[in-house]
């Protein structure tokens, strides 16, 4: 403390050190690396308060993408301008990106050997087991009315059995939350909520940090910065949000286009760009809405990888650290591995994994850097909480319609779909029903439910029984 007891500036090289051990150990998906940014930041080095912690968490939920990765984003770029939000944001990301890029190698190039295949059947039974408990958890938090389950239960139905698009749905959410907004003598039919879902909520039941407000007279970092009115980067500016919408959609486009040159429009890798910039754009939800979005598109439409590697790629991305929507890297690589044009696999996989990681995070930045001045405009507007409120119910039916969609692939070797008219239907073949997968998902199901195990450990415990089935058996 200094002799004003404000505590003194942090460094951006402190700051870098802080964010790659975050990076480093950031397992449990967003809602366990919201509580360790939380934990970090608000409770142990007192950077940020618990009220500013929350309130930047409430807008990166209202931003398609990764939340906890753009919360880091938004406290670098408060702490550090535009260099700190870039220096937490990539060591947030990078471990995690590192290994799922070694992850895919060893996988395009080792998967038939018999001790990986039986790892790999056991992560897929952990998958579907943290899907089903995303289901139950938000949609405890979310569904908190009549009419919420009822847009969660169309949701649900558009996508699974009339193959509404993705983008429709969360769009057609939002729109109606809107005009749901005010009821019979001005009352909210969608009610407001607490934007953030479940991470906010976690983050939320940690207990209150020790705030000015809350019994402590210690001041943050960013208190002082402020006292000292070295937060003028946080004003709104019309001239330099156009600098950074210039800079960021030039970013965004420039080396989508210079591949495309290159390679051809039809190369997978631009191709694998081109959807997962779609994704980045309306993924609202989190990481498992997005999954739907790109598992349908990368699976169903492109055929890059089957539902079984996308499985897989599920449950490698589980045991790494770092946002869980960094699987599209192991998507974009496996797809374009397969389909490698005039470069070598390996090459090609590389590629497509870079791309794909770009794409979907360089909107990230752009998000929060356009965005975050303009944060206490959007706090309590009654029209943003209803659209966000109706998003967030309709993300429920998004995950569940992936739940169904990972457990049918999981617990039937065979799968086709039936066309009748505009419904679409998946059958499975009975006599394909995998009773050892059944009985491991439910064994993980209850360990997250029941026992509240974390999910890497309920991940090391499946791939090891796996294992141990394949011996066995």
């Amino acid at each position: 403390m200094r002799s004003d007891g404000s505590p003194p500036p942090v460094s951006l090289f402190a700051a870098a050190k802080v964010w790659a051990k975050i990076g480093l150990v950031g397992f449990g998906g967003p809602a366990g690396q919201i509580s360790l940014m939380h934990q970090e930041l608000v409770e142990r080095r007192r950077w940020i308060d618990e009220e500013r912690f929350l309130h930047a968490l409430n807008y990166c939920m209202l931003l398609p993408g990764p939340e906890a990765q753009q919360l880091a984003t938004y406290i670098g770029w408060l702490l550090h301008r535009t260099a700190g939000g870039l220096v937490a944001g990539v060591l947030f990301v990078l471990p995690g990106a590192v290994a799922v890029l070694l992850l895919s190698i060893l996988y395009a190039s080792a998967r038939e050997l018999p001790a990986v295949a039986a790892l790999l059947f056991g992560l897929k039974a952990a998958v579907l087991a943290v899907v089903i408990a995303a289901v139950l958890r938000i949609g405890r938090r979310a569904l908190t009315s009549r009419l919420l389950l009822a847009v969660a239960a169309a949701s649900f139905v558009a996508l699974r059995f009339f193959a509404v698009p993705f983008p429709v749905v969360v769009l057609g959410a939002g729109l109606l939350g809107l005009l749901g907004r005010g009821g019979r003598g001005g009352r909210a039919t969608f009610a407001a909520q607490q934007p953030g879902g479940e991470a906010s909520a976690q983050a939320a039941q940690q207990g209150p940090g020790p705030t000015a407000t809350d019994g402590y007279s210690a001041p943050t970092v960013i208190d002082a910065l402020a006292a000292r009115g070295q937060l003028s980067h946080t004003q709104p500016s019309a001239a330099r949000a156009a600098r950074v919408l210039a800079v960021g959609a030039a970013l965004w486009a420039a080396p989508m286009i210079a591949l495309a040159a290159a390679l051809g429009w039809q190369a997978v890798p631009v191709q694998e760009g081109a959807l997962l910039s779609k994704a980045a754009v309306v993924s609202f939800g989190g990481a498992y809405a997005a999954l739907a979005y790109v598992a349908q598109r990368a699976v169903e439409v492109h055929g890059w990888l089957s539902p079984a590697e996308m499985l897989d790629g599920l449950g490698l991305a589980e045991t790494t650290p770092g946002p869980l929507i960094l699987v599209v890297q192991f998507v974009a690589f496996v797809g374009a591995y397969r389909a490698p044009g005039a470069l070598s696999p390996l090459a090609a996989g590389t590629l497509g994994a870079a791309v794909a990681l770009w794409v979907t995070f360089v909107p990230c930045f752009l998000w929060i850097f356009l965005g975050a001045p303009y944060l206490e405009a959007l706090r309590g507007q009654r029209a943003l909480s209803a659209a966000l409120t109706a998003i967030t119910a309709a993300v429920v039916g998004v995950i569940a319609n992936l739940a169904v969609w990972f457990g049918l692939h999981v617990l039937f070797g065979q799968v086709s779909e039936r066309a009748v008219g505009p419904l679409h239907v998946l059958v499975p073949d009975v006599a394909s029903f995998d009773p050892a997968a059944a009985t491991l998902g439910a064994v993980a199901l209850v360990a997250l439910l029941r026992g509240k195990l974390a999910v890497p450990k309920v991940l090391a415990g499946c791939a090891a029984a796996g294992a141990a089935w394949h011996v066995l058996r």
